[in-house]
């Protein structure tokens, strides 16, 4: 396939080219209550060629049919060539030639459809039959296993294999008008091992969604606030994490302005990174979508902005290095700026010491969602715990936390010694849903704003 796609590159008449194909087999099953919804199996094949003309612009084409790719190569380079714009430049990054197998436990490929959609139903009765209270549920499993091939033509090339196997559970608790949900799930990089004996995960969620029932709504006002590690991670992601990503501040005047090199983002504890190299980390690949090896990037270093993450595009527009962070939902897509793994850095407080001075604080636990508008966000708990007097006391829900990310990141004054990596979700950056690594240890941050009653 490699040899395929240079024979095609030494045809193009642009100034860079690069080819990118995949191959994609994948099965879901999917249970809505106790029906079978969804068993199918999708093998999936295409192609993108970017090509650039540094006095035009990029030309894409994207295809299904494999075949005469020099004729796509053309089509891109006939796009290129008639688009008129600033001139483009791509920062150096150093050649390579590589093949990257992965190695199963157990290939989920190699599982028949049946005992997929068997281990599901199991799950899926779980749910169902748990509580009398649980009235609608739904039970979800995909496994995919993508082969991607790469060159450009300045010489580098790979191949890469990319699994992942996907469980996901939501229960919908009923006491009268009061409705609430439980959810859980997995996604990981791993063979079919990953989602057996996975029955506490589906208990676990219908356990919450009948919990929350009996759940009072938070009071309103400033609290002394723990975060779990899941709301950490999905708030340092989505908060901090995308006002990181150059295509955006380079395009942005009052991201330009805020996001200054040196600037306090926290007190001298926070750290923040990204890192496509971490083994077996969600969002991590030897190289990016154009080529550009991944490695570790501070993005806050003791309290200050050190770093931003880029494209080979937006690094030589801003006079910076690349750092591996083009990223594509797959090949109908050319690469844009996405983080990959991305994570607060541990510290030495132990989640007892972090609550036992507390007198009155909410610990938040995970996340149903949120919004951000530059330094401005407001996130949703999926459920909480008030604090009392240094101990975990009763369950609380409708927890919104809203603030200002400067003020709220120099507000973290503890941050744990437990970083732990959500088991799934996915980054929907301009493209859908993308494969990302998010990771926090416990923090906690003091005067928070909360949403309630």
């Amino acid at each position: 396939m490699l040899d395929m796609i240079r024979d095609a590159l030494a045809t193009s008449r642009a100034d860079y080219t690069e080819i990118r194909l995949e191959e994609r087999e994948a099965t879901k099953v999917v249970f809505r209550g106790p029906d079978l919804e969804t068993a199918d199996m999708v093998i999936d094949r295409g192609g993108i060629v970017r090509a650039l003309c540094y006095d035009g612009g990029w030309g894409i084409a994207t295809f299904n049919s494999l075949e005469d790719l020099p004729a796509r190569v053309e089509q891109a380079y006939q796009t290129a060539k008639a688009i008129q714009g600033e001139r483009i430049e791509l920062a150096p990054v150093p050649v390579a030639e590589r093949e990257i197998a992965v190695s199963l436990e157990r290939d989920f490929r190699a599982v028949p459809l049946s005992r997929k959609k068997e281990l599901l139903e199991s799950y899926n009765d779980l749910l169902v039959g748990y509580h009398d209270k649980i009235v609608d549920s739904s039970a979800f499993y995909q496994d995919s296993f993508a082969h991607v091939y790469y060159a450009n033509s300045q010489g580098t090339a790979f191949s890469e294999e990319r699994p992942l196997t996907t469980l996901h559970f939501r229960a919908t608790a009923r006491k009268g008008d009061n409705v609430q949900q439980g959810v859980e799930g997995i996604s990981l990089p791993q063979g079919f091992e990953a989602v057996e004996g996975q029955e506490q995960l589906a208990q676990k969620a219908a356990q919450r969604a009948v919990d929350l029932l009996s759940a009072e709504t938070v009071v309103g006002g400033r609290y002394t606030v723990v975060c779990n590690p899941r709301l950490a991670g999905v708030f340092i992601h989505e908060a901090f994490g995308h006002l990181s990503e150059a295509d955006f501040v380079y395009a942005n005047l009052q991201a330009q302005e805020m996001m200054v090199l040196g600037r306090p983002f926290g007190g001298d504890i926070l750290t923040v990174v990204d890192d496509g190299s971490l083994p077996g980390g969600r969002g991590t690949h030897p190289y990016d979508d154009e080529g550009t090896p991944t490695g570790r990037t501070e993005l806050i270093k003791d309290g200050s902005l050190a770093g931003r993450l880029h494209s080979r595009e937006t690094a030589a527009k801003m006079g910076e290095r690349p750092t591996g962070n083009a990223r594509a939902t797959s090949y109908r897509y050319p690469p844009i700026v996405r983080m990959t793994n991305t994570y607060i850095e541990p510290r030495d407080i132990p989640f007892e010491e972090m609550i036992a001075h507390i007198e009155l604080g909410v610990y938040a636990c995970d996340a149903f969602g949120g919004q951000t508008a530059l330094e401005n966000f407001s996130f949703s708990a999926a459920y909480a715990y008030m604090i009392h007097q240094g101990q975990i006391a009763e369950m609380v829900k409708d927890v919104i936390l809203s603030g200002n990310l400067f003020t709220t990141l120099a507000n973290i004054d503890a941050i744990g010694d437990d970083l732990t990596w959500l088991p799934s979700g996915a980054c929907g950056k301009g493209q859908g849903g993308l494969t990302v690594g998010i990771g926090a240890p416990h923090i906690r941050i003091q005067d928070v704003l909360i949403g309630g009653r």
